[in-house]
């Protein structure tokens, strides 16, 4: 399995949460953008041209992976409970829903950063849709 794809659907996939060794890649092109990912077992992180977009502890499979002016959607999966991290806009508030059932608001910290929690079990990946 690639830690980092284009998915048929045109959609960015990364992560391998089985990893028990840190692997990495830099410069995966994607729509006109370079990704960096980091992934294994405790820690899956991605940046976007050189800045950060998403973490996760421990590391997750990330599927369907779609940034758009009305936010973030993504699929998500891993073994353990992850604390998740996504690099939003600065000051913005933001509603977050995990299987089409909203956990509430948040609004980004000064450097755009949001954090929320998401139970997941193996094999049944989780639909995360953060819109503003």
């Amino acid at each position: 399995m690639e830690i980092i794809s284009t998915s048929d659907n045109g959609k960015l996939a990364f992560g391998n949460y089985e990893l028990s060794e840190k692997q990495k890649k830099e410069d995966f092109p994607h729509c006109g953008d370079l990704y960096k990912i980091k992934t294994y077992n405790t820690m899956t992180k991605l940046e976007k041209n050189g800045l950060f977009l998403f973490e996760s502890v421990p590391g997750t499979n990330v599927s369907d992976f779609e940034e758009n002016d009305e936010g973030l959607f993504f699929k998500v999966e891993s073994d353990k409970d992850a604390g998740i991290t996504v690099g939003l806009e600065e000051n913005t508030e933001y509603e977050i829903f995990v299987d089409s059932k909203s956990i509430g608001k948040i609004k980004s910290n000064g450097s755009g950063k949001v954090s929320f929690s998401v139970e997941l079990q193996k094999g049944e990946p989780k639909d995360i849709k953060i819109t503003k």
